[in-house]
């Protein structure tokens, strides 16, 4: 008995399409949301802003998929582990906070040694970190090896927050540094 050209097709897309959604069935599936949206009120405390600053890390900032924590061997980008420690003296006349801000504002300012560039900027798209959101980073980073010293008050080379004085740049961290963004320039009215 012979079994007809189209049944033999038939069989064969049956048993292919059967063999190809067995084995996808095997592989786990993840559902992937975007990040939520990080609320940060305005009195937060410096404890608390280091909480948000590592759920920023973990989530929006997407820090995890290239840096570690205590890692050693060949990385991607450097190990934070002990990062605060080294700040402070990585880039001459920079305290902590404004080379954090530095690190996260302008990546490719200064890369560190033995690492190729390759951070994005984390205050634009797709990242899109806000100000405060990075304040919160920078005080997490703060306590890889030191103690969070940064408030939402906290000002530093790319953002003076509302109300704050500005300062010099090598300040102590509790302190305003300088902002050099420049104010917007008044409207102009277009005739034709």
């Amino acid at each position: 008995m012979t079994i007809p050209h189209t049944v033999r097709v038939g069989l064969l897309v049956i048993a292919t399409t059967s063999f190809y959604a067995y084995v996808g069935s095997m592989v786990p599936q993840k559902e992937v949301q975007p990040p939520a949206e990080t609320v940060i009120r305005a009195d937060l405390t410096t404890a608390d802003m280091v909480k948000v600053g590592r759920e920023v890390m973990d989530s929006k900032g997407l820090c995890f998929t290239c840096h570690t924590i205590g890692k050693t061997g060949a990385l991607r980008f450097p190990d934070l582990d002990g990062v605060a420690g080294r700040a402070a003296t990585r880039v001459p006349g920079l305290n902590d906070v404004e080379y954090f801000a530095q690190t996260l504002y302008e990546p490719e300012k200064f890369i560190v040694p033995g690492f190729n560039p390759g951070m994005p900027v984390i205050n634009k798209p797709p990242i899109g970190l806000t100000d405060q959101e990075i304040l919160c980073v920078i005080a997490y980073l703060q306590t890889l090896g030191g103690t969070a010293t940064v408030t939402l008050q906290t000002s530093h080379h790319y953002y003076t927050p509302a109300g704050a004085a500005p300062a010099a740049a090598g300040a102590p961290t509790n302190a305003t540094p300088t902002n050099t963004t420049p104010a917007a320039p008044p409207a102009q009215k277009v005739t034709k």
